[in-house]
């Protein structure tokens, strides 16, 4: 699949910013003290599969169904309780993908991921400003804060994208299964 020329270079340019590897090397030192069988659970191991893609589908979901009812006439108190909602359920998406990010053996995927992680956070703090702002009465700032959430929870699942379908990002094939089972009972 073709990418855009300018969203190949800013992605490219992700992942070779060496400037980002004092971040990249600091975080990985935090989740690296959480034990490994820690960081596989919660990565999904016993799932089979990794859990953020579909844990992020709470908050972001929460998001989006906000600025839908941004435009519907009598819809603020429900908007403020999505946006909430989003809030409130952010910390299993940040959990599981951190343990994802620990687990990446490569330098430039963690690059693309800090930077994911790092709009997330972005993302996460907006909505929570707007939830304020919306608890004030302050409606017309909380909705434009929560769209300018939704902006960058956009471009974060851009680079999410880009780290499962360009980088492969925790990407196991059955291929890569097989050989697995095959070689456990395989004699050395």
């Amino acid at each position: 699949m073709k990418e855009l020329p300018i969203l190949s270079a800013m992605t490219s340019g992700l992942e070779e910013a060496d400037a980002l590897d004092p971040v990249v090397d600091r975080v990985y030192d935090i989740t690296s003290a959480v034990p490994r069988g820690v960081r596989e659970v919660l990565h999904g191991e016993p799932a089979g599969h990794t859990l953020h893609p579909a844990i992020i589908l709470l908050p972001v979901g929460a998001w989006i169904g906000s600025a839908i009812l941004d435009f519907v006439p009598g819809s603020k108190a429900a908007s403020q309780v999505l946006v909430g909602a989003g809030v409130l359920t952010i910390a299993p998406a940040v959990v599981t993908g951190l343990a994802d990010w620990s687990l990446l053996p490569e330098r430039r995927q963690r690059r693309v991921g800090i930077v994911h992680a790092a709009s997330n956070t972005v993302a996460t703090t907006l909505y929570a400003l707007s939830f304020v702002q919306r608890s004030r009465g302050k409606h017309g700032s909380g909705r434009l804060l929560g769209l300018a959430g939704l902006a960058v929870v956009g471009f974060s699942g851009y680079l999410g994208g880009h780290l499962a379908y360009r980088q492969g990002a925790s990407v196991e094939t059955e291929a890569d299964t097989l050989v697995e089972s095959t070689a456990a009972v395989l004699p050395s």
